[in-house]
């Protein structure tokens, strides 16, 4: 039986991560806007998106679906989480009102179906997504669908530690199996995260409010919200560099821009070109 994404939430399988973008967008500002689509280009190696289709898998707030709207694109977002639709159509609504050229809808990358449905797009796009699918390969083969001939894929995915992704996994699972299990990881690492940002900031002798405030160094995004979604990112997979390049690669992909996260934490950022 295919369980909602109701009932996932509620047997402690799947974190909302529409419920944190609706706090993320009270500090969402046109410098953070700037920093996204500064980002975009930086990636993509572009100066605009005038003329391309773009389309957003997982749209999460919005925030690139509207930068790529910003840089000229045709835009399409669609997202599992409701709350996370409600985010993209609530940035629509700010900035482009009754704008025919970007679509927002529900669906699921998982479904082949739907992903074909859409057409082809110059620039398919799907930052800090799939790993959180619950089925994270067949996401990254469904994605290879809507890219059209010649056309850009740019994915983030959550770099592979061994032992220290088994034991984020389970800290994950714990914040998302109920309000004891958040309050509890809640309360032991956000004065982690707190005090070990500060104490880098003190032996290198920085302002430890910036690293609250520049959005520079984030895409745009807030250094706060991405704790809890770090934090209740659920589900929780990841993959060596090396295994995205090879499964793209026997998929006709080549391989045109690359960042990774040094091996540590985080996502490490790919684009591709379809051949």
């Amino acid at each position: 039986m295919i369980k909602t994404f109701e009932q996932e939430v509620k047997q402690g399988e799947r974190f909302q991560f529409g419920k944190n973008w609706q706090r993320f967008l009270l500090v969402l500002n046109d410098e953070r806007i700037a920093e996204a689509q500064k980002s975009l280009k930086q990636m993509l190696q572009v100066e605009d998106l005038q003329g391309k289709t773009f389309l957003d898998i997982g749209s999460g707030s919005g925030l690139f679906s509207l930068a790529a709207r910003h840089l000229g694109a045709k835009v399409h977002s669609f997202d599992y989480d409701p709350d996370s639709v409600g985010c993209t159509q609530e940035l629509k609504r700010r900035y482009f009102p009754d704008d025919n050229n970007w679509i927002i809808e529900r669906g699921s990358v998982l479904d082949a179906d739907y992903l074909k449905s859409l057409g082809q797009f110059d620039i398919v796009y799907s930052w800090g997504v799939l790993h959180h699918t619950g089925a994270m390969w067949q996401a990254l083969e469904n994605v290879t669908l809507p890219v059209a001939e010649r056309g850009g894929l740019f994915i983030a995915i959550y770099n592979e530690q061994g032992n220290k992704s088994n034991q984020w996994r389970r800290i994950k699972q714990l914040y998302c199996s109920g309000i004891a299990g958040k309050t509890l990881v809640s309360t032991f690492f956000i004065p982690y995260f707190i005090l070990g940002g500060l104490a880098v900031d003190i032996l290198k002798a920085r302002n430890p409010i910036a690293r609250y405030t520049d959005s520079k160094k984030s895409r745009g995004m807030s250094k706060v919200y991405d704790w809890f979604d770090w934090l209740g990112g659920y589900p929780f997979e990841v993959a060596k560099p090396e295994d995205i390049f090879k499964f793209y690669r026997d998929k006709n992909f080549v391989l045109e821009n690359l960042i990774t996260c040094g091996g540590g934490l985080g996502n490490n950022q790919f684009v591709f070109k379809k051949q």
